[in-house]
């Protein structure tokens, strides 16, 4: 449907989002979960104390699509969803977007309370998503890919990535048991490799040793994690435990006999104070541990999961679309904008991410952009204006969609904390 005549005026106006929730296992929950209070603030519920509030999200995936409040004196009716309101308001996306995306938000927005270590996966590029969803639709909801970006709020913990050769090695030669579920001829061979050999070689003795691990019997990995427990309770006490197997060992409390334990071994293990983020391309394996974030990604909900996990898991997708990079994922501290925000920028179109922290009292100012933004209230209260508008009072759990082409100006009454996600600035750049 072509934009309403009244669409101008619209594109000056925030609009406030009622957003859904996800209970998920690995979730916080009652009060100790960010998710739970932000939820119950933004949709006037109560929190339960015993279920497990795993993610808030904000936008248009039909999974957990946001909606549109209809403000005093605006026609429409409580409960038309983001994304049809979107539709029959085309303008608020800006020409770029609606010319590259359709009539869409190119990006969906969450808040991640986790209690406990989410599911090893990856995420699939675009032409693996469209196969996947055309053969498996009930699983793999629909056909876009879904780079992603986690913004630690608290303290954020999270596996990501194949460690580098040398730490390789190291692992192979102090986890003995690992040689139970792969061949001799595989460990021999890393054990041998160097830099010199080059990238691909690694990275198929690097594929052929994981994708041995991954699909070992239920028994035998049973079996070798026992091992591995009993080893390291011993070790124990005669030394300190590294990191990685104290990491290990909290792994095996929570999935007991997955094989998702044991290729922890063979992750990355990273630790992000607030204010810092990891990306994450498409193919690549992770899994979120513990702590808080806020998570910006392409509008999808593809998972390809293989560990960790009561869910469905589909181990010889994932083993084969891997890129089998190795070494440490690079993390993002920010950009400042000015003495109040930051943003992060992934090497991805769809969507960056500012991060706001005004003082009691201070004011900034969110240029108009080319593209549509939410802005999420974490903690305190303020007012936002859109361009010369009157404002309106915000405090935490509000969410507001601004349209594109919209100056924002924001004032604290206490010290405010918000988020605001919007189509990646290089985008617009570039085009």
């Amino acid at each position: 449907m072509d934009s309403q005549p009244s669409s101008f005026l619209q594109e000056r106006k925030l609009h406030r989002l009622r957003c859904s929730v996800k209970y998920y296992d690995w979730g916080r929950r009652g009060n100790n979960s960010g998710v739970a209070r932000l939820f119950a603030l933004n949709s006037g519920s109560e929190i339960q104390p015993e279920e497990p509030y795993a993610e808030f999200w904000m936008g248009t995936h039909e999974s957990g699509p946001s909606f549109v409040v209809p403000t005093d004196g605006e026609i429409g009716l409580p409960g038309v969803s983001l994304k049809s309101w979107i539709s029959d308001n085309r303008d608020v996306l800006g020409d770029k977007v609606l010319d590259e995306w359709g009539s869409d938000l190119p990006f969906l927005f969450k808040v991640l309370s986790v209690a406990k270590a989410l599911s090893i996966q990856a995420h699939p590029h675009k032409e693996l998503a469209r196969a996947l969803h055309k053969a498996r639709p009930d699983m793999y909801k629909d056909d876009n890919h879904k780079p992603e970006m986690a913004l630690a709020v608290t303290e954020f913990e999270a596996l990501c990535g194949f460690i580098g050769l040398e730490e390789l090695k190291g692992v192979l030669l102090n986890v003995p048991e690992i040689e139970e579920l792969v061949s001799s001829a595989d460990v021999n061979q890393i054990l041998l490799l160097n830099e010199q050999d080059g990238e691909e070689k690694v990275k198929s003795v690097l594929r052929s040793t994981f994708t041995q691990l991954m699909l070992a019997s239920k028994e035998m990995i049973t079996e070798v994690i026992s091992k591995i427990k009993s080893r390291l309770h011993e070790e124990s006490q005669v030394r300190q435990l590294t990191d990685k197997e104290l990491l290990v060992l909290q792994l095996e409390k929570q999935y007991p006999a997955d094989v998702g334990v044991i290729s922890a071994f063979f992750f990355n293990h990273v630790k992000l104070n607030p204010g810092e983020a990891l990306y994450l391309g498409a193919n690549e394996p992770h899994a979120y541990l513990s702590g808080e974030c806020v998570e910006c990604m392409a509008t999808s909900d593809n998972v390809v999961r293989a560990g960790l996990t009561p869910k469905y898991r589909d181990v010889e997708t994932l083993c084969s679309m891997l890129t089998y990079k190795q070494g440490m994922p690079e993390i993002l501290k920010g950009v400042p904008l000015n003495s109040y925000v930051m943003r992060y920028l992934p090497p991805f179109d769809e969507f960056e991410v500012d991060r706001c922290i005004l003082p009691r009292g201070a004011s900034t100012v969110f240029p108009a952009v080319p593209g549509p933004s939410i802005f999420m209230v974490m903690v305190g209260e303020g007012m936002i204006h859109a361009g010369s508008s009157k404002g309106d009072v915000i405090t935490e759990g509000d969410v507001l969609f601004a349209p594109a082409n919209t100056e924002i100006s924001i004032a604290s009454a206490s010290e405010l904390e918000l988020y605001r996600a919007g189509v990646n600035s290089r985008f617009f750049q570039a085009s």
